[in-house]
């Protein structure tokens, strides 16, 4: 395969789209004091309950160690709490506080406003093509 010039390459373009999505949640976010890390928290804890550090971690798409920092700063804000696993009381679970569940009703529509201006740009199939391709680079 020839040289790629830098901008043509899929890294690059993936990067630099995921820099325009991350760009207009966090605008979106603004207004309710929201990091977009904290943002997936909350998704995370809705959908799933509550759940084990570790596992958080990975599905926030962030480090071990930076989690545990955001996690700190939710818990002084009143949006999740930390409880001992039931099976096993040296690990931790996080959970969503009363304020956390308000949150995320808060940013329901923030987070179905930022979807559907991501998906007027493609047709539904160009969508489902662009879920299934980037499903598949992670596996």
């Amino acid at each position: 395969m020839a040289d790629q010039k830098l901008t043509e390459q899929i890294g690059y373009l993936i990067a630099r789209a995921n820099r325009l999505i991350e760009d207009d949640l966090a605008r979106r976010l603004q207004p309710g004091g929201i990091a977009i890390e904290q943002f997936r928290v909350l998704k995370a804890l809705e959908q799933d309950g509550p759940t084990p550090m570790g596992q958080l971690a990975e599905k926030v798409l962030v480090e071990p160690a930076t989690l545990t920092k955001i996690i700190d700063r939710m818990v002084r804000e009143s949006l999740v709490f930390r409880v001992p696993d039931e099976k096993d009381r040296r690990k931790v679970r996080i959970a969503l506080a009363a304020a956390g569940v308000a949150m995320c009703r808060k940013l329901r529509d923030v987070s179905g406003d930022h979807e559907k201006h991501i998906a007027e740009t493609f047709s539904d199939g160009q969508l489902q093509e662009m879920r299934r391709i980037l499903s598949e680079l992670g596996t």
